[in-house]
């Protein structure tokens, strides 16, 4: 895990951030695989603690990072609700295990949310879209709910009304998963055996939606900024 300079055949790496590939790891699958995995399962599992039976909305299901929140959410025992900006986006997230769907670019997300849980909204909400997502999300939160802060892919940082996190006694969660590696690399430790188990039970899996040779990075780039993959897009070495 390098900060930069990886798009490159050879990097310089601080030894305490590698990890060693397992045997029965592709290398494809190895470069899909921290990042992703990784800031789904500490979001989930230690900031939000996410439980059995609770209900999971996982916004942009079907990108790099959604689609493992959908699978480890699924590994946690909760029922997902996953919502993408097409059918087909939505068929991906389907694959993968989510239990609802709701296409963010026709439904009323927030009204869907509410109709799938009887109106009681959602436990845990995984949020790496921010925008208008964020402000259904806000208001379709179930008592005590859990909304996880992971990115902005919509362009636009939500400014958070505290009255509303009063109401229902609600926790908006920020997660900066490569702070883990200097600030608190027990956690990390933990989350990636558990995900290598997982992986080698055949429970989780990376979805590489593209791959491209090194000499094509910024084609490979493309893909992902205009929201043509799903998953990952990989760059591989000769």
């Amino acid at each position: 895990m390098t900060p930069s300079g990886g798009y490159a055949e050879q990097v310089v790496a601080d030894a305490q951030r590698c990890l060693r590939i397992p045997a029965e790891m592709s290398w494809q699958h190895a470069a899909a695989f921290p990042v992703v995995f990784g800031t789904s399962h500490i979001a989930l599992w230690h900031r939000a603690r996410l439980r059995a039976g609770e209900t999971l909305v996982v916004h942009g299901a079907s990108g790099g990072v959604g689609l493992t929140a959908v699978a480890i959410g699924k590994q946690l025992g909760a029922t997902v609700i996953a919502t993408a900006s097409s059918p087909a986006k939505l068929e991906v997230a389907r694959a993968h295990g989510a239990d609802h769907l709701i296409d963010s670019s026709r439904d009323d997300v927030r009204e869907r949310i509410k109709e799938l849980t009887a109106g009681r909204g959602a436990d845990v909400v995984y949020d790496p879209v921010g925008g208008d997502l964020f402000t259904a999300s806000l208001r379709s939160i179930a008592f005590e709910g859990r909304i996880l802060i992971i990115g902005f892919a919509a362009g636009s940082v939500p400014q958070i009304p505290a009255n509303h996190l009063l109401v229902k006694n609600v926790d908006v969660i920020g997660v900066n998963w490569p702070a883990y590696v200097d600030l608190n690399p027990e956690v990390l430790t933990e989350s990636f055996q558990t995900l290598i188990r997982w992986y080698l039970d055949g429970a989780i899996k990376p979805h590489v939606s593209a791959t491209y040779p090194l000499e094509q990075a910024c084609e490979a780039l493309d893909q992902v900024v205009s929201r043509k993959s799903t998953g990952k897009v990989v760059i591989t070495m000769d």
